[in-house]
């Protein structure tokens, strides 16, 4: 029970990495938030975790300020924000994205790092405690062609999580990241542009344990990032990727 008695919030938790991280918390005695932009899919999840449902999109301030203010009215205090939500574009050469792709690329997984920050960062300042997990890639650590202003995103991710940990440390403030390879996520066809049995048998070849990420490797990572286990812990980028990085 590493984690009992406190409140979290983990954002695209209605399927993949987010819910693999919300059961985690639950487990461990966390109070859970589960927010997702598809509202079925929050409703399961926080059922099966006897959590909060919510719907919210984290590219909008509007949303994310409703969802800060549903949290306090919920749990009273926020000990832990997990900003999991995330999109890619498809693999492409960088002059073929188009804007309103890359628009929803970085509104989604870099400007929502912004508005959780805005909206909860107060608090937890006044609080003097607080934990911010982002979940970022091996993207950002190591690029691979074809999906570069994805990338771009992770590494800003990965930046950000530094930055925000130098500056919130003072106040008592732990900031970390999680970088995945790839996983059983819905997100795997995006990264690989078809999912097919040769395409995946290329991919794990770079994976030297010869697997990809899944929900359970992000929730054990993460509760223990999150937990007071890991209280000299800040401003890192954990490698949650069986090797691809070495």
């Amino acid at each position: 029970m590493r984690l009992e008695g406190k409140t979290a919030i983990v954002t695209g938790a209605g399927s993949g990495f987010g819910a693999g991280i919300a059961r985690k918390f639950a487990a461990e005695g966390a109070r859970v938030m589960v927010v997702d932009i598809d509202p079925d899919s929050a409703g399961a999840v926080a059922a099966e975790v006897a959590g909060i449902a919510r719907e919210a999109d984290v590219s909008r301030d509007s949303s994310v300020a409703a969802m800060a203010v549903a949290a306090r009215a919920e749990f009273g205090h926020i000990d832990i924000v997990v900003n999991n939500a995330g999109v890619t574009h498809l693999p492409k050469p960088m002059e073929d994205v188009t804007t309103a792709e890359f628009d929803h690329v970085l509104a989604v997984n870099a400007k929502s790092v912004f508005l959780t920050a805005r909206h909860f960062a107060p608090a937890m300042k006044h609080d003097r405690r607080g934990v911010f997990l982002n979940i970022a890639s091996t993207a950002g650590l190591s690029p691979r062609p074809n999906l570069t202003w994805y990338n771009a995103s992770k590494g800003w991710m990965i930046t950000a999580t530094k930055s925000m940990a130098a500056e919130l440390a003072p106040f008592g403030i732990r900031v970390n990241a999680l970088a995945p390879v790839a996983g059983e996520t819905p997100l795997l066809k995006s990264f690989m542009g078809q999912d097919t049995p040769e395409m995946r048998e290329k991919f794990l070849a770079t994976i030297p344990l010869g697997r990809f990420s899944t929900p359970d490797d992000m929730g054990n990572a993460a509760c223990f990032l999150c937990s007071d286990e890991a209280s000299m812990i800040t401003g890192v980028a954990l490698e949650v990727d069986g090797g691809r990085c070495i």
